[in-house]
Order: structure tokens, then C-alpha cells, then sequence
């Protein structure tokens, strides 16, 4: 884009953001108190730079004295993703990814307009790759946590998400540790029918970053008409850029969905964990590791069986890569229904207190299933479940929106016993259920004490 275009639309959309800078969607949002934190930035007029307001939201797991990593929650493009993002740091089941690892959560929100060009944010070059890098200075300052500027980044995309996350990966490679692409991959060759969208580059230190591609059937592979049917055909041809070029790169088709997430979660985040663990370096500060190619399972893209890589006699390079076995009977399961198994309870419970007939706790996600629900016993009967519905997928006690994130506002953890008895003294516990069925250990409730 030209420098003169480009300038009319920085002064079109600065006009209608000077009506509107905090407006709904994007008024609305968490509270944000330690273990969050948040800045935002005003559009910027200067060449380069971001066109749209954009707010970072992070969380910080307690009693980390120095961050490994980073993983970012990306979301898409238009009002509705955009403002999908505000809730992204406050998913207790990425939480549960962030912590393992030592790593930050962070998920962006840029304020983009109805209608506007989201190819001014969701292209790093475009300005959001220097306002997400100020960000992590910024907030490093603010938690105490000067290394985020410095951290390696795990990436999840969706959409224009995924576009951001993939030209990420194209722009500045070293620093990416992983890279799961939810619908939306960069482009290398150039397209008139793809507006302004630039084609990219593709570095030999791409090649060695893990990225996943995942998208939903309906967008191309089995309905081939109507909005979403060309994100198949750039997903294919991605991936024979960067896979003839020897890149580690994989594709899992959701045999559910449209352009939704659904439970893409339940393979992302084991992926993502597998990638961390191979690749994070021991000491923060080093470079990230490379990935040994001797475990490596193959699969044809669009199928669903897969073979270790030392027992396939044909071409490679022709084949999606899976980093070993464990995730390969993983990218399995997901192909066949996504109903990724899991056999491993959730964490109980903790800080369950009572105060009259009022109940509160806190809980970790389970890190492959997540937190689908709570059971409130009394006196060791059943009491009430508390959770949360998702016509995206696997309910979720959180909720979820279209782009992989919490629904507002935030489900919280209490309950109140309305038919508890006046001076009868009554024992309570909490019970978490991931979204596999698999219970937690009961914590038995103590009493408030002022």
C-alpha cells in the first residue's frame, strides 16, 4: 500500500474512531487487578504505525520468578473476534497451559471498526508487531517482569489471527517457539482477489518452527461454495510452500465445524505443550532448541490415520509433520469426531470456603480437558452442578465464544445454598469435572473466618 493511500486511510479511520474510541464492543471488559494487567494504546496517525486503538490484557501465574515464555491467544478479525479478545488472558484452561511452563498468558483486542481493512492489524508489518513488542515492555514494567520483552512466544491464531500468527513466524522466526494457525495462514505469492494482504517471505529459520494448521471441514473441504471455501485451498497451498521447503508443519482438518473454533482447544493446547517442552530452552535467555526429527509421526493432510516417520518408505515432504507419537494418537482421535481422550482426573479444588450459606473456591483446568463443571455436595449428597454451556463444542464452565474465548461476564466460582436450614450446621465440597467426565478428589469447605 502507498503512502498517500495508506495516509487517507489512517485519516478516515482516525475520524471514526474520534467518536468512538472506547465505544461497544470494546468498553466493556474484566476487571483487571494482579495476577492482570493491561495497557492500551490510541491509533496512530504515523506512517507504519497501527491504525487502531489496540488493548493487551496478561496474566502472570503466581510465585514465577522468571518467565520462559509466552503463549498468545490471538483472536480474528471484525467487532465480534475483536472484542472476543478482552477475556482471552482469563481462560483458566490456557492459564493451565502458561503455568505448566513458566509462561505469561496474553491476548490482544484491537479495536478495529465494522467494515475495516483488519489487514491494518492482523499484518505485523502493518504496525501491530511494534505496538505488540511496546506492550510487553510496558508490561514487564508494570508486573515486575522485565523479561517479557524478551520471551519466546507461543502463538494460537484464528482467522486474520492466524494470518498475524503466521506472518509472525515469516518476520521474526528466532523468537517463535510455536505456531498453531486456526484458519488463516500468510500468503507468499501475491492476489488480486485477497485485497491488500502482501505476500511474504519465507526465511529458512521459519522452516524450523513447528506450526499446525487447522481449519474446519465446511471451509472448503467437504463444502467447497460460500464465504469460508477458500480457506482450504490457502491452507493446501501453505503448506506445500513450507513443507516442500522442509519446514515442520502439520494440518488438522476439524471434521465438525465451519470457520468456529469448536474443540480445536483439545489439541491445540496438547501440541502447544508438547512444542514448549521441546523447545523452550533450559535457561531463560538461551535460544530456543530445535526439534529432533527422530520421533516424528507422518499423515497424509487430508486423512486420518498416521506412521511413524522411520517406518514410511515414500515421499516426506509430501506428508503433514506431528512432533511423536503421543500427539499423533492425539491428531487421530481429533480427526475421527475431535473427541481427544483423556484418562488423567482434573486438579481438585482449592480454598473452598463457606461463610453462612454462601460457598466459594478457586480451581486450575485440567491441562488436557479443561474445566467443564462443578458439583456442590452437602453432608456427602448432591447439591447443585454449576457450569457453563457452549454451542461451539464441549461445554465449558467459562463459556465460549466464536473465538476460543471465555464468554462475558466471567463465570465466577461461589454458590449460594438457599435451602440450607437456619442453625443447622451443614459440611460442603467442591468437586471439579473436566470436560472429559473425569472428576476431581472432593475439598472439603473450611469456615470463614473474619
Amino acid at each position: 500500500m502507498t503512502h498517500f493511500f495508506r495516509s487517507v486511510l489512517v485519516t478516515l479511520m482516525l475520524a471514526a474512531h474520534a467518536s468512538m474510541a472506547q465505544a461497544p464492543p470494546y468498553d466493556v471488559f474484566p476487571k483487571t487487578e494482579p495476577p492482570y494487567y493491561q495497557v492500551r494504546y490510541e491509533a496512530s496517525g504515523q506512517p507504519s504505525e497501527l491504525i487502531f486503538p489496540v488493548k493487551y490484557t496478561v496474566w502472570i501465574p503466581a510465585n514465577i520468578q522468571t518467565l520462559r515464555g509466552i503463549v498468545v491467544h490471538q483472536h480474528g478479525c471484525g467487532e465480534g473476534s475483536c472484542s472476543s479478545g478482552l477475556t482471552g488472558a482469563y481462560d483458566l484452561h490456557w492459564q493451565a497451559l502458561a503455568k505448566k511452563h513458566q509462561c505469561a498468558l496474553l491476548s490482544p483486542s484491537y479495536e478495529q471498526p465494522t467494515e475495516a481493512d483488519c489487514q491494518m492489524w492482523c499484518d505485523p508489518r502493518n504496525g501491530s508487531a511494534s505496538a505488540f513488542d511496546r506492550a510487553l515492555t510496558d508490561l514487564g514494567k508494570m508486573s515486575g517482569h522485565p523479561e517479557l520483552s524478551e520471551a519466546p512466544l507461543a502463538l494460537w491464531g484464528h482467522s486474520g489471527g492466524g494470518h498475524w500468527c503466521g506472518g509472525m513466524v515469516m518476520t521474526q522466526p528466532d523468537r517463535i517457539a510455536a505456531a498453531w494457525l486456526r484458519s488463516g495462514v500468510p500468503l507468499f505469492e501475491a492476489n488480486p482477489d485477497r485485497g491488500s494482504i502482501q505476500p511474504h517471505a519465507l526465511p529458512d529459520a521459519a522452516l524450523r518452527v513447528p506450526m499446525m494448521c487447522n481449519l474446519g471441514t465446511k471451509e472448503g473441504v467437504t463444502v467447497t461454495e460460500g464465504r469460508f471455501a477458500k480457506v482450504w485451498p490457502a491452507n493446501r497451498a501453505f503448506f506445500e510452500k513450507v513443507r516442500r521447503s522442509g519446514g515442520l508443519l502439520g494440518i488438522a482438518i476439524d471434521p465438525r465445524t465451519a470457520h468456529e473454533c469448536g474443540n480445536s482447544r483439545y489439541l491445540a493446547i496438547p501440541w502447544l505443550d508438547k512444542c514448549l517442552k521441546l523447545r523452550l530452552p533450559v535457561e531463560p535467555g538461551e535460544p530456543l532448541r530445535e526439534i529432533s526429527t527422530d520421533h516424528a509421526w507422518l499423515a497424509e493432510p487430508t486423512g486420518s490415520t498416521a506412521i511413524s516417520a522411520a517406518e514410511f518408505n515414500g515421499d516426506r515432504l509430501s506428508m503433514i509433520w506431528l512432533p511423536d507419537e503421543d500427539i499423533a494418537k492425539a491428531w487421530i482421535q481429533f480427526r475421527q469426531n475431535t473427541d481427544v481422550a483423556d484418562v488423567t482426573p482434573p486438579p481438585e479444588p482449592s480454598h473452598v470456603i463457606i461463610d453462612g450459606n454462601q460457598l466459594s473456591w478457586n480451581a486450575e483446568a485440567d491441562l488436557q480437558s479443561g474445566i467443564e463443571k462443578f458439583i456442590v455436595m452437602r453432608d456427602g449428597e448432591f447439591l447443585a452442578q454449576i457450569g457453563g454451556e457452549n454451542r461451539f463444542g464441549r461445554p465449558l464452565f467459562q463459556g465460549l465464544q466464536y473465538s476460543d474465548t471465555p464468554i462475558q461476564p466471567l463465570a465466577k466460582m461461589e454458590f449460594t445454598d438457599e435451602t440450607a436450614t437456619n442453625g443447622n450446621e451443614h459440611e460442603y465440597a467442591i468437586i471439579t469435572i473436566n470436560t472429559a467426565g473425569l472428576k476431581s478428589k472432593p475439598t472439603i469447605a473450611d469456615e470463614y473466618s473474619k
